[in-house]
């Protein structure tokens, strides 16, 4: 017994990432469980006890990756703990497999309310605990007003990044992330203290 659930471990690991590498190559449209099952190197059947459709698969795995939370240390000061999270995020989106799937699934999302939603809750969930943990830190190392807005600080850390690499998609030049730091954190003190949100 212990044996066979090994193997359903590995089967399912390697469908997992025959999904992602499938994902970043066709896109979600063209994508199809017969794909993932052949790059996996297991027949469709596997992929059917575990999730019921394409949607559902697509879901729970992106769903997982993204729930991967950042855990950067504390580095002692609020351009530190920014340029460290910046540098993980620019990691992640600079993979050839994020690089892809990203872009892909926010169009698809456009199109389908259950995709956009899944993609809102993970996503979001994840980048606001790294960004109040930021904020968190500052406060009580006296950088940062105690009314400091955690979902700005979301839109100033991801936003930039995303955009020049995501959308933009053009490479970091060198010390490109530092002066994003130090941008990111002196537009947070700016902001910080006002306890209001900019009208639109």
């Amino acid at each position: 017994m212990a044996g066979a659930a090994v193997l359903r471990g590995e089967i399912t690991a390697a469908l997992r990432r025959a999904l992602l590498e499938e994902l970043a190559a066709v896109g979600y449209g063209r994508l199809s469980i017969e794909a993932v099952a052949r790059r996996a190197g297991v027949a469709k059947t596997a992929v059917y006890r575990r999730w019921s459709s394409k949607l559902e698969m697509v879901l729970e795995v992106v769903s997982e990756v993204a729930w991967r939370k950042l855990s950067p240390s504390d580095t002692g000061s609020l351009h530190g703990d920014l340029e460290l999270v910046l540098r993980l995020i620019a990691r992640a989106l600079a993979h050839p497999l994020a690089s892809q799937i990203v872009p892909d699934l926010l169009a698809e999302a456009a199109r389908n309310p259950q995709i956009a939603e899944t993609l809102q809750l993970a996503l979001r969930s994840a980048q606001s605990d790294v960004a109040a943990r930021l904020v968190s830190r500052a406060v009580r190392r006296g950088e940062l007003a105690a009314d400091t807005d955690p979902d700005l600080a979301v839109d100033l850390i991801v936003g930039p990044l995303y955009w020049r690499l995501a959308v933009a998609r053009q490479p970091l030049s060198p010390g490109h992330v530092s002066r994003l730091a130090a941008a990111t954190a002196a537009a947070l003190k700016g902001c910080a203290g006002t306890g209001e949100t900019a009208p639109a």
